[in-house]
């Protein structure tokens, strides 16, 4: 197997040829709980049923909109100290898989100390944001996986169209322009304008 820097050898290949995620052979020593073990690459990498996953950096589009969750649900937090938010690929293991979200809510309460590692427990509110390379139905995917784990709500957003698609166990509500996402029972008051986590694409 590959050692944890081999990985910096980069061959180009088209886009066309490959189906994302790719899957990467596991280096020596690699232990998905240890963070440095992981290998070192230029974009992001989970850990899966037993594989680890390759995903190319974030596009603009999911950058910036990144930014305006962020600034929602922080602003959010603040008036509720019971819950912080989370966000730069926000690692977490959940039975044996090691996924990243882009932003992320939990229960203060939840999480514990800090360690530096990756947290063990469930977030209430888990955030992906698709872009170019991770079309919306992948995304839904990984949503599932959040919900079969004790993740409570889920939120989709899809720059380019402006949309949001909310998941919990009680099903999907797809919003946009104009409308705003309800409160989650868990999640008293956080109910941000749609526009507004689109605040800085919308400027195009």
């Amino acid at each position: 197997m590959a050692t944890r820097t081999a990985y910096r050898d980069w061959t180009p290949v088209p886009t066309i040829a490959i189906t994302l995620p790719l899957e990467l052979p596991l280096p020596d020593g690699f232990d998905p709980q240890d963070l440095e073990t992981w290998p070192l690459v230029e974009g992001r990498l989970e850990y899966v049923d037993g594989r680890l996953l390759y995903m190319p950096p974030s596009g603009d589009e999911q950058q910036d909109t990144t930014a305006d969750v962020t600034v929602e649900l922080g602003l959010w937090a603040r008036r509720h100290p019971e819950f912080l938010t989370s966000t730069n690929e926000a690692g977490m293991i959940l039975g044996r898989d090691v996924r990243a979200a882009d932003a992320s809510v939990y229960r203060t309460a939840d999480v514990g100390p800090y360690t530096g590692g990756l947290r063990r427990v469930a977030p209430v509110l888990a955030v992906e944001i698709a872009g170019k390379d991770e079309p919306v139905d992948l995304v839904l995917q990984k949503a599932t996986w959040y919900l079969e784990r004790g993740v409570e709500v889920v939120w989709v957003l899809v720059p380019r169209t402006r949309r949001v698609i909310v998941k919990t166990s009680a099903g999907s509500l797809e919003l946009g322009p104009g409308d705003r996402l309800a409160a989650h029972p868990s999640l008293p008051g956080l109910e941000p304008r749609v526009d507004d986590l689109f605040r800085q694409v919308r400027r195009v």
